[in-house]
């Protein structure tokens, strides 16, 4: 029986890995798979170590307050693969936790796998050479990552994002409000401020923000967001009442793991940097970008960054096709302007679809597919 150990750290991650399981299943129905995961990865038959929430944060400073904790639960799940070795490792982005555990297998003569190549191509390229001593393989999502990987002799399958698989951009907006119980006229502007609590701290206030003052101008606009849980469900709605007054209340309808059929539903949206960034464009959702981070880690950030971009489309194009409003640029007033205009021209956006388009076909590849076979086809795998 082929054993593989498994670790995602986040929601996307989740998703990733849950695909990838699905397929090695239909591969080798009787495959044991175990290690740190979200709630599809369970579904999709992984046995969980440790829950994912444990790894779920962003930022330098974020990480260094619970520096411990993390190192803890490594060291636990290294103890259990070494006690009980797998036949190969995969890890499943999470780069900074995941590439020390890879490197400590690897040197135990387990085959290990990254999928989703860590940010190299924009930051600390200096890991590009942790990554050939800890790995067998690297999973790329994007086209121009594969590039990187041949250049220094390490082996890389390109397989495409599971999402360009997944979501289909002809989806009936009706339909999607109906699911939703809005209206089918009038202007709906989704809101998606992160699904971490680290996100949620330091970007709900600001797109709450946002909609108030975009409601301030247009009192038309219906505001809707998606939440993973109960907990932040409630965080929300207690937030934006606080923002909004009684006399000024904006429209902002809280859905629960419901995601895909809020962008689904909306016009134009106001996200937090990250993959949710390319669900949308997959949506064909015009879209404005936003992010912050604790100042220190900012600083430190931008110091080392080597690329133009942040958010995942315009990295794709290699030019500005969404705005980005970073750190202190992301303000009410200049994200409600963007919103707003994106709202005007939503009938002109021609051009932003077809650039849409091309990004799309590129990494649509069947990715949990070729993952699978990719990493069936290690030597000593099987």
């Amino acid at each position: 029986m082929l054993r593989i150990g498994i670790v995602a750290g986040e929601p996307s991650g989740d998703y990733l890995a849950a695909d990838l399981i699905r397929e090695l299943r239909l591969r080798l129905p009787d495959v044991l798979i175990e290690g740190i995961g979200g709630p599809q990865m369970q579904a999709a038959g992984c046995s969980i170590l440790f829950p994912m929430e444990k790894l779920a944060v962003m930022g330098l400073v974020e990480v260094a307050g619970r520096y411990f904790e993390l190192v803890g639960i490594r060291n636990k799940l290294l103890k259990h693969f070494k006690t009980t070795p797998p036949d190969v490792f995969i890890g499943v982005d999470a780069p900074d936790f995941n590439l020390g555990l890879e490197s400590s297998l690897h040197a135990q003569g387990i085959k290990t796998v990254h999928y989703v190549s860590p940010s190299v191509w924009a930051w600390r390229q200096y890991r590009i050479h942790k990554i050939k001593q800890a790995v067998d393989l690297m999973l790329v999502l994007f086209p121009f990552e594969k590039k990187i990987y041949q250049q220094h002799q390490i082996p890389v399958c390109l397989v495409g994002h599971p999402l360009a698989d997944r979501i289909n951009p002809d989806n009936d907006k009706a339909d999607a409000r109906s699911k939703l119980g809005l209206p089918v006229g009038g202007k709906v502007i989704a809101l998606m401020p992160g699904s971490r609590k680290s996100e949620l701290d330091r970007m709900l206030n600001i797109h709450l923000q946002t909609a108030r003052w975009c409601h301030s101008r247009r009192d038309d606009l219906i505001f809707i967001t998606s939440v993973l849980d109960e907990a932040a469900r409630k965080r929300v709605e207690t937030t934006a009442a606080g923002i909004s007054g009684a006399s000024e209340r904006f429209q902002l309808h809280v859905y629960q793991d419901r995601a895909y059929d809020v962008l689904a539903a909306a016009d134009v949206a106001l996200l937090t940097s990250g993959t949710i960034s390319l669900e949308a464009m997959l949506f064909d959702l015009p879209m404005v970008v936003a992010y912050r981070l604790h100042w220190l880690s900012y600083f430190i950030i931008r110091a080392l960054v080597t690329v133009k971009f942040a958010a995942l489309p315009n990295l794709l194009a290699g030019k500005l096709l969404v705005p980005e409003f970073l750190q202190q640029h992301s303000q009410p007033g200049k994200m409600g302007d963007e919103l707003l205009r994106l709202l005007a021209s939503s009938d002109d956006n021609a051009e932003l679809m077809r650039e849409y388009s091309l990004i799309r076909n590129s990494i649509k590849l069947n990715a949990g597919a070729t993952a699978a076979d990719a990493i069936l086809s290690l030597p000593g795998i099987k």
